[in-house]
Parts: C-alpha cells; sequence; structure tokens
C-alpha cells in the first residue's frame, strides 16, 4: 500500500549495510558533521557478502590487516577470517560509532532519479513490515552513494551445464547455499576453480566422502599464514596502536610491491606462483594439468587460502581435480570428454560464477533518461563517480589487491568533492567529457578479468581510459596521491541549480 506521508529530506542516502556502506558513513560522519545521512539496506542485518552468503568454509581472501577498517583495525590474529567473524566485527565497530543508529532495515531501493530542477534525488523505497507486508515510500537526497558492490544477490551467471535437468542428486549454487544440507559421507563435484571452491573443496572434504574439483581450466592458488602474529610480536616493545600501524603500512609494502610486480613482468610473476604451488601439492602431482593457467597472474583473480588448506585437502584420499569439459550429466555423476570419464557425485556444486552489475536492482534515471543501460558506455571518474551521474557516487574496492584500501580512497576522494561544493555553494557536481575530447579517448573496461562471469558483464561496467580521472585506479599509493593531490574541478562539472550556472 502506498505511504501518504510527507517525503523525507536527507542529505546523503549510502545504499547497502556491508562493509563499504559502513565505512562510507564512518567518514561521512567524522569529516561531514553538518551533513545528514541514513543507510538503506535491503535485508534485515548488517553485514552484506559476510550475511549473505552461508556455504561452508566462506572467508574472506586477503589478509584481515587489509581488509578490516583502517580507523577501526582487525583486533585479531586470524588472518583471513571467516564470514561470522567479519560479520561480528562490521557491527562492533559500527555500534562503536553509533552508525548502527542510522540503519534502516528492509529498506530496498526500487529506484532513484535525480531531477535537475530540484537538484537531489528522489528514491522509491519499497519497505518490508514485520508482518510481511510491503510499503512504498520516497525519499529525497542531496547524494547518494552506492555501497551494495558488483554483483547481484538475486541472480547468479547461468551456468551452461549439458544434460544438468538429468541428474537426480541434489544441484546447488553457493550463492544460495542450503545450512541444513546434509553432505556427510556423500560424492560431491564442485564445478569451477575460482576462489569459490577453492575455499568450498577443504571445508567439504572434512565431512564428504568424495570431493572432485571439476575444472574447465586451472587457477592459481597460494597460501598465506593463518594466523598474523606481527602486532603481538611488535607490541612488546612499543604501544599497540603503533605496532598495529607498522603492521599496516608494511602489509601494504608488500601487497603494492607484489601485485605490480606480478603486473609488470607476468612471466616472473607466472613462474614464481607455479614454483610456490607446486612445493604445496602431493609428489608427482599433474601440475602441468591442474595448475597451469592459459592466463597470467591477475588477468583473473588470484586464489589465495589460509594455511594452505587447499593444498591439504589434495593429499587426502578422495580428494581430487579434474581438468577436462564436462560432454554431460547423468542421472548419478558427470562424463567429462577425454576418454568419457565418469565422475560419479551425489550432490553438484555450480560455482560457475556471479552475475555481476554495479548498481544492483535500482533503476537509475537522470532527468529521466535511463542509466543502467547505457553504463557500459559510460566512464568512471577516479573509480568513484560516473560519467553524466550527478551527486552520485559508486563506491567498490579493488580486484586486484585487498578491497578495503581501494574502497576508503575513493570514498575520500568522494568527500573532497562535497567539501569543494559545500565551499563554493555548488549545489551539483557530475563527470563530464567534452564531446570533441571524448571521441578520441581510449576505451576499456573498468575490470581488466577476463573471467567469464567479468566479461558476461562488460556492458554493465563503465570504463576507464587510463589517462586523466578516468580511471579506476589499482594501486593504494598512486591512488592515495591522487586524492591528496588531485583536482577534484579536474573531468568535474559543477553547477549551482536551476539555472545550470557552472561554478
Amino acid at each position: 500500500m502506498a505511504n501518504t506521508t510527507a517525503v523525507e529530506e536527507l542529505d546523503i542516502v549510502i545504499v547497502g549495510a556491508g562493509l563499504t556502506g559502513i565505512n562510507a558513513a564512518y567518514r561521512l560522519q567524522t569529516q561531514l558533521p553538518n551533513h545528514s545521512y541514513a543507510i538503506l539496506e535491503a535485508r534485515d542485518s548488517l553485514g552484506g557478502t559476510w550475511d549473505f552468503w552461508k556455504y561452508p568454509g566462506i572467508r574472506s581472501d586477503s589478509t584481515m590487516a587489509l581488509y578490516g577498517f583502517p580507523w577501526r583495525p582487525w583486533p585479531y590474529e586470524e588472518s583471513m577470517a571467516g564470514a561470522k567473524a567479519i560479520k561480528s566485527y562490521i557491527a562492533e565497530c559500527a555500534a562503536s560509532e553509533g552508525i548502527d543508529r542510522k540503519i534502516r532495515y528492509h529498506h530496498r531501493v526500487k529506484a532513484a532519479n535525480w531531477s535537475s530542477e530540484e537538484q537531489k534525488w528522489t528514491l522509491q523505497l519499497e519497505i518490508t513490515c514485520e508482518d510481511g507486508v510491503t510499503e512504498e515510500k520516497q525519499i529525497k537526497a542531496w547524494w547518494l552513494l552506492a555501497c551494495s558492490g558488483y554483483y547481484s544477490y538475486d541472480k547468479v551467471l547461468p551456468p551452461t551445464i549439458p544434460g544438468i535437468d538429468k541428474f537426480q542428486g541434489q544441484v546447488i549454487h553457493p550463492q544460495f547455499w542450503d545450512e541444513n544440507l546434509d553432505y556427510a559421507d556423500k560424492r560431491i563435484i564442485v564445478i569451477g576453480s575460482g576462489a569459490t571452491a577453492i575455499t568450498l573443496l577443504p571445508s567439504l572434504a572434512e565431512k564428504a566422502k568424495q570431493v572432485t574439483m571439476l575444472q574447465r581450466s586451472p587457477s592459481y592458488v597460494l597460501a598465506l599464514p593463518r594466523k598474523d602474529k606481527t602486532v603481538k610480536t611488535l607490541s612488546k616493545w612499543m604501544p599497540r596502536s603503533w605496532a598495529v600501524t607498522i603492521n599496516w603500512f608494511q602489509r601494504m609494502f608488500f601487497e603494492t610491491v607484489f601485485v605490480q610486480f606480478v603486473l609488470n613482468f607476468p612471466n616472473a610473476g607466472r613462474r614464481f606462483v607455479i614454483s610456490a604451488m607446486k612445493s604445496q601439492l602431493p609428489k608427482g602431482f599433474a601440475i602441468e594439468k591442474h595448475f597451469n593457467p592459459r592466463y597470467n597472474p591477475f588477468e583473473q583473480r588470484l586464489c589465495f587460502c589460509p594455511g594452505a588448506d587447499f593444498f591439504k585437502a589434495l593429499h587426502k584420499p578422495g580428494v581430487s581435480i579434474v581438468t577436462d569439459v564436462i560432454d554431460t550429466v547423468t542421472i548419478d555423476g558427470i562424463i567429462v570428454k577425454t576418454g568419457g570419464e565418469k565422475i560419479e557425485a551425489d550432490i553438484i556444486v555450480t560455482a560457475t560464477g556471479l552475475h555481476m552489475e554495479v548498481l544492483s536492482s535500482t533503476a537509475v534515471t537522470v532527468d529521466g533518461k535511463p542509466v543502467n543501460e547505457t553504463m557500459g558506455e559510460r566512464y568512471v571518474w577516479n573509480g568513484c563517480m560516473i560519467e553524466g551521474v550527478p551527486n552520485a557516487g559508486l563506491l567498490t574496492g579493488y580486484t586486484a589487491a585487498s578491497w578495503t584500501p581501494g574502497v576508503d580512497v575513493r570514498t575520500r576522494n568522494l568527500i573532497k568533492v562535497i567539501k569543494h561544493q559545500d565551499k563554493t555553494g555548488a549545489s551539483s557536481a557530475a563527470p563530464h567529457i567534452p564531446e570533441s575530447k571524448r571521441a578520441s579517448m581510449p576505451a576499456g573496461p573498468m575490470m581488466t578479468l577476463t573471467s567469464t562471469y567479468a566479461r558476461a558483464a562488460m556492458k554493465r561496467m563503465p570504463l576507464v581510459a587510463g589517462i586523466g580521472p578516468w580511471k579506476a585506479g589499482t594501486n593504494w599509493v598512486q591512488d592515495v596521491w591522487a586524492m591528496l593531490f588531485g583536482s577534484v574541478k579536474d573531468g568535474m562539472k559543477y553547477s549551482s541549480g536551476a539555472k545550470d550556472k557552472a561554478i
């Protein structure tokens, strides 16, 4: 039923109460204390990814020293934490800063329209009440921050698996995992070779009779220490706050050096990663077949595992990898094309990819003109705003490095834009490229990953030019430098409202 109460107005609306949204809220309330804000969350709890995903073993795939909030560092030794621990940490951080009181659960943003006449966003909300009844409501906001990540919670990349309908066992996608699924003593095939499959295999192997990871092409996998005792050790000789800061910067230094080394010297990086994998695998393991990807590291996501759990699982009887193409699924397994080998199964897990989209299911328009459908034609400004979309932030983290440092520097860049508006009296700020310049600009994907699910999403993702502010950024040091010393006027059109007077 329609809500007939007066339309609420806020300065800033954050969409999403995951790590990105909570971080944005902290930055807003500490650096822009005179601006009102609220966090709208469609689900019934905060945590985002760490509340949504339920499959066995779900955990971070980067060190928590960097993945945690820079303003409230991860306080535990566990380096690659599980979902429950991360969600609890996010909740504690939100409560400690009073951010939890700003969250409105069961508030789904169905549509958002920017009005140049009003110089505001009008958000169409669907609110689910305690009795299950839904209401509609409008909120007007000066700024809109999209902090819900880059994949859909509601749908996945449709897997093309011949004969899957014939299978008489259970088929499940990790995104919609049934926590009541009993897989003890069962034969399981995990289709896929990405981060989800790498996480699932050792966890399923703890109870299952047989686990086979069936991959069309191999991935790179590196083991990281399960515990990080650096802070504990340094704290013996200095205040803990100093130890935390030193640990953060040394972690960032080594991660940046490693990522840039691999990106700039891919052949050497490839040799290093394959050598590291070989040292962890069982003697005589067919590494040339199962761990020799056709692509270079970071062209697809490089996978990490804590304490080498993935490699240790491959030492167990009943745990194996098959690198082949599916010929067909049968009533009780899968036949692969090479030699017609059959892998028997009671459960098939389709870890085959996500449905990527940067605005979730929100229909975004600017003066009635759709944005979602033209996203693949628009450039991204400093990784945080979309060309031609006023007063809106698109906040995501790095894909070739730890997520949070990237999303934090982009949030701080947005705040610089808002502060410039406050200083000059500008009511709108929109990335803008003159047509004469746009025609000659390079056009590349915001995400350079070559994974199947990333390629399928190209038209739904914005562009980068790799020059000026028209880039997404992959290096924290460079991005911080650009944020601190770059101009918020470069590539940005500010105006004072109804008369569209440029500032």
